[in-house]
C-alpha cells in the first residue's frame, strides 16, 4: 500500500513510518520540514497522490486553548479535504484516552477539536484513543525543570510504549476504517511522579521533584480519568521492559 504518514518527523509519525516501511508497505512522510505545511495546505495534493491511507500523528506547538484548537482544526480541514481530492479511502488519526471528561487543557481541546473534523469529515476514518507514553513523565519535567527542581501531577495513568503504538497504528492503516476504535493502553497503572523519578534516574539525571496540581495538569485529571475504559486493547511492552532501554546521555 501507499500510505501517508503526517507528523512523519516527530517521535510516533516516524516509529510508524519506520514499521510500515519495513513491512513493504510505499509510507510518503508529511512534515514541514519535508516541504509540506499543513497549517496551509500547500503541497498536499501532490504528495497526497495515489495515497490510500493517512496516518495523522501531528502535534500542535504549546499554546493557549483557543490558538491550539485553531491549528488543530486548520490542519485537520486541510489534510481531509486534500484526501478527498486524492481519494484517499482511510484516515486513522492518533488520539488520546480520556479527552472528552476533561476541561481546562489546551491539547486535549485541540484533540477533541480533530476528533470532531474527522467524524464528521469525509474521508473513513478510525480514531485511536491511546494512554500516555511511558517517556511522558520526563518529558513533563522537562518542561517545569529548573535548577534541578521541577514541579508535577500525580497522575495515575497506564503508560504505553511508543513502539508498540506504531505498531497498533501501522496495522489499523493497512485495514478498513473502525469509526472510533477501543482505548489503547499499556498492560499496567503507574504513578506519574515515580515514572518520572524512574526515567531521569536511568537516563543518569538527578531532579528533585515537587508534586502538586496547580500546574499544567489541574485536579480534573486525578483518579482514573486518564485510565483505559472497558474492553481497552491492552499492548505488550510493560514500564519496566521500556525503562530497561534508557540510559544515560553518555552511553545513547
Amino acid at each position: 500500500m501507499r500510505i501517508a504518514v503526517a507528523g512523519a518527523t516527530g517521535n510516533i509519525g516516524s516509529l510508524t513510518a519506520a514499521v510500515l516501511e519495513r513491512q513493504g508497505h510505499e509510507v510518503v512522510r508529511i512534515s514541514r520540514s519535508l516541504g509540506v505545511d499543513l497549517r496551509t495546505g500547500e503541497g498536499l495534493d501532490g504528495v497526497l497522490a495515489g495515497v490510500e491511507a493517512v496516518v495523522d500523528a501531528i502535534n500542535a506547538p504549546p499554546a493557549d486553548e483557543a490558538a491550539t484548537v485553531e491549528f488543530f482544526g486548520a490542519t485537520t480541514r486541510n489534510l481531509l479535504a486534500a484526501e478527498e481530492r486524492a481519494g484517499v479511502g482511510h484516515h486513522v488519526l492518533l488520539s488520546i484516552v480520556g479527552i472528552h471528561d476533561i476541561g481546562g487543557n489546551a491539547h486535549y481541546a485541540g484533540k477533541r477539536e480533530q476528533e470532531r473534523l474527522v467524524s464528521e469529515g469525509p474521508v473513513p476514518w478510525t480514531i485511536v484513543p491511546f494512554t500516555q507514553f511511558h517517556d511522558f513523565a520526563a518529558m513533563v519535567t522537562s518542561w517545569t525543570e529548573q535548577d534541578g527542581v521541577a514541579t508535577i501531577a500525580p497522575l495515575l495513568v497506564q503508560p504505553i510504549a511508543p513502539s508498540d503504538v506504531a505498531d497498533i497504528l501501522a496495522e489499523i492503516a493497512t485495514g478498513e476504517a473502525k469509526g472510533r476504535y477501543v482505548d489503547v493502553a499499556g498492560p499496567e497503572p503507574h504513578d506519574l511522579v515515580d515514572m518520572a523519578r524512574r526515567t531521569n534516574q536511568a537516563r543518569g539525571r538527578e531532579v528533585r521533584l515537587v508534586p502538586t496540581w496547580s500546574g499544567i495538569f489541574g485536579a480534573s485529571m486525578a483518579g482514573e480519568v486518564l485510565l483505559p475504559g472497558e474492553g481497552a486493547r491492552i499492548a505488550p511492552t510493560t514500564f519496566d521492559e521500556w525503562l530497561a532501554t534508557q540510559k544515560p546521555a553518555e552511553e545513547v
